[in-house]
């Protein structure tokens, strides 16, 4: 067989020329050079210059590729980070107040995070940006500046979190009608799917072309997928991602949620991240896996040298057990996250720890000394990465601060107990208000902006007359 021919392109000077390795990288280049030849190498048309709100949803602006790399201005309004997920804004109080001009936030593209969008018909790009002020200054209420304002105060101590996050999501059929509940969809074998399908195979398999799509969409944006199971819910599916960066971790979550939505649409199903979609069917949970680098030695500070639990790995529970509680709003973030939050249900509703206890809000998983981490179960899958990360990074950073003592592991059963966490929205934004370290953490700007709009989606949610009061008080009461 004859050697295979490099690969070269027309040289500007009329020759021929070496096709420069990075234009074939999958995600990401280091400067605006590369990001001009990746972009003319693939023929991109489109660039999407996109940013998570508070909800997760990306925002941002869609331009032609020419214009994206010939020092283009971008903003966006700061009223975009202040709009609840019904679209509507807050009231002024509580320390916050909308700023009196409502200017334009510059966005910065991260041009590490450079990748195609696999799913559009024409040639398309698309970048992760953060924002800053007119001045330069970053802005503090944005979740990517949040959770870089956590990752920060560790880079201070000379420490480097290290994450590792799992999403659940159900897919269900097309539901037009929001009054109508969701059902789950028919697989390859024609029929509905039912539940009790956790780690089956043949449940993955209903769904071969779609979870085909995922995969290759994935792999186009050059997003590693570790593992893919089906859960215990009906069309509830689970993705792993490998441990990493806090930040590039948070960024995948945000373009795999995009991700599974569109491979979910070609094949004419909804993928939800809903906290609890089915009433009687497990809600979805966004597990995080943690751990913590020193950056001098590369050793995990969770373990001695002797491989035995250090008193930081301690620290860090302690810190886990009396904050996350208060940065609940954080975790579970609607009205809808906390029907996955029941007792004796796979959701955990306590602050307690163990080994290998999935009925624990903080899991230590089996692991080798180098390996050690602290599961977060408590998470839901609606949370917006960004924040869910940065918050659980802080509470734990708190307690290796303080030296936060925890309690004893727990070896039995945890979550027939009584019920540690709040149990609403406002409840759960009360405690965030009143935590003054978790607030000095993140950032008070974002904490006043957070809490207001909470606030106000809760208002919204109290408008809406339920079905469940139509059937007990429309004749009884």
């Amino acid at each position: 067989m004859p050697p295979a021919k490099k690969e070269v392109r027309p040289s500007s000077r009329g020759g021929r020329a070496r096709t420069p390795a990075f234009v074939k990288n999958l995600r990401g280049v280091k400067n605006w050079k590369e990001a001009r030849e990746w972009l003319e190498w693939r023929g991109i048309e489109d660039i999407e210059c996109i940013t998570p709100d508070q909800a997760g949803v990306a925002r941002g602006k869609m331009m032609p590729s020419k214009k994206f790399t010939s020092n283009t201005s971008l903003a966006l309004p700061s009223a975009v980070f202040m709009m609840t997920i019904s679209g509507g804004y807050p009231e002024n109080g509580n320390g916050f107040a909308y700023p009196e001009d409502d200017g334009d936030l510059k966005l910065m593209p991260d041009l590490s995070t450079l990748s195609v969008v696999p799913w559009e018909s024409d040639p398309t790009a698309q970048v992760i940006c953060d924002l800053v002020h007119q001045d330069g200054r970053s802005v503090e209420f944005t979740p990517r500046n949040v959770l870089k304002r956590v990752v920060a105060a560790y880079d201070k101590r000379g420490l480097k979190p290290v994450v590792a996050p799992e999403i659940e999501f159900y897919l269900v059929r097309k539901n037009p009608d929001p009054d109508y509940p969701l059902v789950p969809p028919v697989g390859r074998s024609g029929r509905p799917i039912g539940g009790g399908a956790g780690y089956s195979i043949a449940g993955v398999n209903e769904f071969d072309e779609l979870i085909d799509d995922i995969y290759h969409f994935s792999e186009s944006q050059g997003l590693e997928i570790d593992t893919l199971i089906h859960e215990e819910g009906a069309g509830q599916l689970e993705i792993n991602l490998r441990h990493g960066d806090p930040i590039e971790l948070a960024d995948q979550v945000f373009l795999f949620k995009r991700t599974i939505r569109e491979a979910a649409l070609k094949h004419e199903t909804y993928a939800t991240f809903m906290a609890k979609p089915i009433q009687g069917q497990p809600g979805s949970a966004m597990h995080i896996h943690q751990s913590i680098i020193d950056k001098k030695t590369g050793k995990n500070v969770f373990s001695d040298p002797d491989g035995g639990e250090s008193e930081a790995f301690g620290h860090f529970i302690g810190g886990m057990q009396k904050h996350v509680p208060n940065a609940l709003v954080m975790f579970a973030p609607y009205v809808n996250s906390y029907r996955r939050l029941t007792q004796a249900a796979s959701a955990p509703v306590n602050t307690k720890w163990g080994y290998d206890n999935r009925t624990v809000a903080f899991r230590v998983p089996r692991s080798d000394p180098a390996g050690r981490r602290l599961e977060n179960r408590i998470p839901s899958s609606d949370a917006n990465p960004y924040l869910a990360v940065a918050a659980s990074l802080a509470c734990g950073l708190i307690g290796m601060s303080k030296q936060i003592a925890p309690d004893a592991a727990m070896l039995t059963t945890a979550n027939e107990d009584e019920i540690d966490l709040p149990r609403s929205l406002l409840e759960a934004v009360d405690l965030f208000e009143a935590d003054e370290d978790l607030k000095e953490l993140l950032g008070h700007s974002f904490a006043a902006t957070y809490a207001a709009i909470k606030r106000a989606e809760f208002e919204t949610f109290m408008e809406v007359i339920s079905p469940w009061e139509r059937e007990y008080l429309l004749l009884n009461v």
